[in-house]
């Protein structure tokens, strides 16, 4: 992850560091301050909506006057949350809602994201980030066979199935 940010932080952009543990954020936000010896905003149920508003702005400010790596506590950020200045995500523990996963990535993808946006995903190997990593794989698998995307599923169709579907059941026409 400091390899990673290393980068981020000599190629002037910026960077979302996502974390289900809100103490572990507060750990981590003081661990890269000391590291990179600059400021690292960090989001958290604790704030009041005023603090947060300030801490996006800042972050979010183009002339580059707020911090450049931004910790948030998973489930703090909130409807709406707009931090398109990033264009880097990093998951830095999983947690067991790939859809809640997916909605913290966003934050960087609103309207108004110019770049292409990397996301990252630690896992280490033999933990529970990992059995978690499996599992959320196994939800996004079986979603995909039930829910489906697109209409694939009406082209695999047999014309007997298609004939069946689109044929008017007897009955439902009172004369």
């Amino acid at each position: 992850m400091e390899e990673t940010l290393d980068e981020v932080l000599a190629s002037g952009e910026k960077a979302l560091l996502f974390t289900q543990y809100a103490e572990f954020g507060d750990l981590l936000r003081t661990h890269l301050g000391a590291r990179f010896g600059r400021e690292v905003g960090y989001l958290h149920g604790g704030l009041s909506k005023g603090q947060r508003d300030d801490l996006v702005a800042r972050f979010q400010d183009p002339a580059g006057g707020g911090p450049s790596l931004f910790v948030l506590s998973l489930k703090a950020g909130g409807t709406g949350l707009t931090l398109t200045a990033a264009n880097h995500v990093i998951h830095v523990d999983r947690w067991w809602n790939p859809a809640v996963e997916d909605q913290a990535t966003d934050r960087a993808f609103r309207i108004g994201q110019t770049r292409s946006v990397q996301v990252r995903k630690l896992v280490c190997a033999g933990t529970l980030e990992e059995k978690i990593a499996l599992m959320i794989k196994d939800k996004r698998g079986l979603a995909a066979s039930v829910v489906g995307t697109g209409e694939g599923w009406l082209t695999e169709l047999s014309t007997s199935a298609l004939r069946e579907l689109f044929t008017l059941e007897a009955g439902s026409v009172v004369e």
